[in-house]
């Protein structure tokens, strides 16, 4: 069975998806840009502060399903301009512990001005 996961401290959906969606153990959350929850507005102008709102949203979600960023088994991360590689790293490294997640990292077309996009899977039993 699916269940919808939303959490007041991440932005609302702008097109027809879920946030986040939760069936049995696992946790997917959909494809997360800088967005402020509070204003639906795009923030951050620095691949650096972009990374993190983005990856604050997904913790955001991740908590309200009962997961953590630990319990993410497979990042997929979308870059405006793929010589941000390095920089973006940097702060994705902050957020997940060790082991960290599989990953998958390309450049593609965003909306304008969104650096990053992430999306993850979270393993996460709801019997823990």
């Amino acid at each position: 069975m699916k269940e919808v996961i939303v959490s007041e401290n991440a932005p609302k959906p702008v097109g027809p998806y879920s946030p986040a969606i939760r069936v049995g153990d696992f946790v997917f959350v959909s494809g997360q840009g800088a967005i402020d929850p509070q204003t639906g507005k795009l923030v951050g102008e620095t691949i650096e502060e972009q990374t993190r709102r983005t990856l604050e949203n997904i913790r955001a979600l991740l908590e309200a399903a009962g997961a953590s960023m630990a319990d993410c088994v497979k990042v997929t991360v979308h870059l405006a301009d793929i010589n941000m590689f390095s920089r973006f790293n940097a702060v994705y490294s902050e957020y997940f512990p060790d082991p960290k997640p599989a990953r998958t990292t390309v450049q593609s077309t965003l909306l304008p001005g969104m650096l990053v996009e992430i999306d993850v899977i979270a393993y996460a039993p709801k019997s823990r």
